[in-house]
């Protein structure tokens, strides 16, 4: 699996016909969902099909996002992913506390926590530090819910902003990847999407969770750094290197450490080496 992940697309667990079209979309993970996709009465049927497609797929790498720690078919889903190899990550819904996240890992597989309730937002230090996470997520829907938001407003949106920066500094402070930000929903807004991904690069999320593979190519396009940018940043690299000073003038504005990593952090993104 790619270290950074621009792109997590879900496919329903129960409709396994359609996890290779999910693999075939470019996205750079592909998560097979046993949770919000999965209607209760289906449980067991869909992580009986995931069994099956898995194993007779032993060179597809996936995720599972599993059903939370609260219901009856959170071990069953547990023990599931931990007997295939295929399985490269555990995605940990409403994760809320280290012990939750510590029972997940003991499967030995990498656990993602989705951070979507008050509980897990406040918790997310600890969440984020412990042994066997790859990296966060957020569920803004479901914390928009868990707290009451009113959807697509000037204040949910403030608390969610809120939130999202709990995700992005408990995620560097512990070492981790840059986190991945929840879904958009417009499927057929383009704009929309194309907007909020970009908010999401801005605000330094390392990609998004997407529900349908035509938001793939237009999440991948908005984590592209801008033409100019890239641009600029080969300028700066070129001019430190010339001149070999750790501050120098360029362009007319003093350049110093934190504008050198800047530049080379553009430059990574847009898969240049530095």
């Amino acid at each position: 699996m790619p270290t950074a992940i621009r792109t997590a697309l879900f496919v329903p667990a129960s409709r396994p016909e359609r996890i290779p079209k999910a693999l075939a979309s470019g996205a750079d993970v592909v998560i097979v969902d046993l949770e919000d996709a999965v209607e209760h009465l289906a449980k067991g049927s869909a992580r009986e099909a995931l069994c099956d497609f898995l194993g007779t797929h032993p060179d597809v790498r996936l995720w599972v996002r599993i059903n939370d720690v609260s219901t009856a078919w959170h071990d069953d889903d547990l023990k599931a992913c931990r007997s295939f190899p295929g399985v490269t990550a555990i995605m940990l819904p409403k994760a809320e506390s280290l012990a939750q996240v510590r029972h997940a890992a003991q499967t030995g597989v990498d656990i993602v926590p989705i951070l979507e309730t008050a509980e897990g937002i406040l918790n997310a230090a600890e969440i984020a530090a412990t042994p066997g996470v790859q990296r966060l997520a957020f569920g803004s829907l479901d914390y928009g819910l868990d707290l009451g938001l009113t959807p697509d407003t000037e204040g949910a949106n403030v608390v969610l902003d809120h939130a999202r920066v709990q995700v992005l500094l408990r995620s560097k402070a512990a070492d981790l990847p840059a986190p991945l930000d929840g879904v958009f929903p417009g499927v057929k807004d383009t704009a929309g999407m194309r907007a909020a991904a970009g908010r999401a690069r801005d605000m330094g999320f390392g990609g998004m969770l997407c529900i349908h593979p035509s938001q793939v190519e237009i999440i991948h396009e908005a984590f592209l750094p801008p033409a100019a940018d890239v641009e600029w940043a080969r300028r700066v690299v070129a001019a430190h290197r010339e001149s070999g000073a750790g501050t120098f003038m360029f362009e007319g504005k003093m350049v110093d450490a934190p504008v050198i990593g800047r530049a080379r952090q553009l430059l990574e993104r847009a898969g240049e080496q530095v």
